[in-house]
């Protein structure tokens, strides 16, 4: 899309039109079961912000804590389940009218998006979230992950420490602290790709209105509503992508689209890899050593997208929020410090992960769960093999064949079935014509039979009908 309509996209974040503040301290006192100004001894009734779930306000506690507070809007739920019912059905007829479309997996799109945004309605669980990041970011003293405050907490509202400081995307705020903007962009990006390569669990929605720089120097971060998790099979393949990509390991990088369930069933593998490999190399090339500044996004999107399509690829749901946070992330990156190295960022965690793949414990747990497998599969396989050998018995057993690439073939053979069927009609009428008139059936005019004639009318327009359609497939 074009700059015009990202910007005013971006409004979505957090410049929705608020609802009435009386109807926000409604709901903070029904969710808490006390007065308002019996929690807060301050709460600033005009909202900071106002997003499509929740509005957010300022205020402090009885013991001083500057805080926000997040209350959800009214009636969403109800305007949530009418739009995912809506985004299904055009999912549905996009895929059904629009194969180019199926590579971008809109249905799982939709799937992913209900899934999560459900989730995000869950104040609680958001709660439980920053908790759990907190925790893993205990080492790491340049990110900040705010207090929660479950006492004053539901699943409707969320009372959380207030950040003090200024969008990741106002750079004059950041000029005005004295930050370096080159140290937050790596800090940022470090922080998410220990999320999603080390930790498992990340932050689903990095925009600007959810991160801060800190006039220490430290990244803030917020709205912990949408989170994503990550398997440690995923993230070792993760780690390989970026690894194989860092250096330029084409086949490598196959080995992992595959891995990752990108590459489509039921295809000459050989042949993908022959003619993909080519299309990789030629489309990455020209892009190593360049900076971020230096490659032009709209194109580079664009011709990967063509890519994908050529090769009938499929994005999985479960890397859809790693995609999409990954893309908002480089973004900020890039408004930060044009000339970081996003892919070079991840080399460090990708390392460590593959290091972590050879170390002895680890080693063992897969042996472990392997020789358990192993076990279970020796249990279960007698059970099988008798249930296998009664149906043999009782001549219960059917077997399903799917023919794979026939459907080429099976529509050319409908085709010709249909005009076989067509001409033997038309043959039928003509004969019917003949006979009809030779044997003067039927009112005559002129000599003929009009039934006859009837006949040989209906052949005529069904012969015409015929003609054209073959004309129109392009062969017989």
């Amino acid at each position: 899309i074009t700059k015009q309509y990202a910007d005013e996209f971006k409004k979505l974040q957090d410049r929705v039109p608020p609802f009435p503040t009386e109807e926000a301290i409604k709901i903070i006192e029904h969710e808490t079961l006390i007065p308002v100004y019996q929690i807060f001894s301050y709460f600033d009734k005009n909202p900071i912000a106002a997003a499509s779930i929740a509005q957010v306000y300022h205020g402090t506690l009885l013991d001083n804590s500057d805080v926000i507070i997040k209350v959800q809007r009214p009636g969403i739920r109800e305007q949530l389940d009418t739009d995912i019912n809506i985004l299904t059905t055009v999912a549905s007829l996009m895929e059904t009218y629009i194969p180019e479309t199926i590579v971008f997996n809109p249905s799982g799109i939709v799937e992913e998006f209900s899934r999560t945004v459900r989730k995000e309605l869950d104040f609680v669980a958001e709660a439980k979230n920053c908790v759990r990041f907190k925790k893993n970011f205990e080492s790491k003293p340049d990110i900040y992950i705010p207090k929660i405050f479950p006492e004053f907490t539901s699943d409707k509202i969320l009372v959380m420490e207030l950040i003090d400081g200024v969008r990741i995307d106002d750079i004059a705020g950041i000029t005005r602290l004295g930050l370096d903007r080159i140290k937050l962009a790596k800090l940022g990006v470090d922080a998410y790709f220990k999320m999603v390569l080390q930790d498992g669990f990340f932050h689903a929605d990095p925009h600007a209105g959810n991160i801060y720089a800190m006039p220490s120097g430290k990244i803030g971060f917020m709205d912990f509503g949408i989170v994503g998790r990550v398997s440690p099979e995923m993230r070792e393949t993760m780690a390989n992508t970026f690894l194989a990509l860092m250096h330029k390991d084409f086949d490598k990088l196959i080995d992992q689209y595959i891995e990752l369930g990108l590459v489509p069933e039921h295809i000459d593998i050989d042949i993908f890899r022959k003619e993909f490999k080519a299309d990789l190399t030629e489309f990455f090339e020209p892009l190593f050593g360049l900076s971020l500044k230096e490659i032009n996004f709209a194109s580079f999107i664009e011709t990967l997208t063509h890519i994908a399509i050529k090769h009938k690829m499929k994005m999985p749901s479960d890397l859809l929020l790693v995609n999409k946070a990954m893309l908002i992330l480089e973004s900020l990156g890039t408004e930060l410090d044009p000339d970081f190295d996003f892919i070079a960022a991840a080399e460090p965690y990708a390392t460590e992960l593959i290091k972590e793949r050879v170390r002895p414990s680890r080693i063992y747990e897969k042996a472990r769960k392997n020789i358990m497998e192993i076990s279970d599969a020796f249990v279960i396989l007698p059970k099988q093999l008798k249930q296998i050998i009664r149906k043999l018995l009782k001549d219960d057993i059917h077997i399903k064949i799917t023919p794979i690439g026939l459907d080429t073939f099976i529509r050319d053979m409908d085709r010709s079935t249909n005009r076989i069927a067509f001409s033997m009609i038309i043959s039928a009428s003509l004969l019917s014509s003949a006979i009809l008139n030779s044997a003067g059936v039927g009112p005559m005019v002129f000599g003929l039979s009009i039934l006859g004639v009837s006949a040989f009318g209906f052949a005529f327009f069904m012969g015409i009908w015929l003609i054209i359609s073959i004309i129109r497939s392009g062969r017989l």
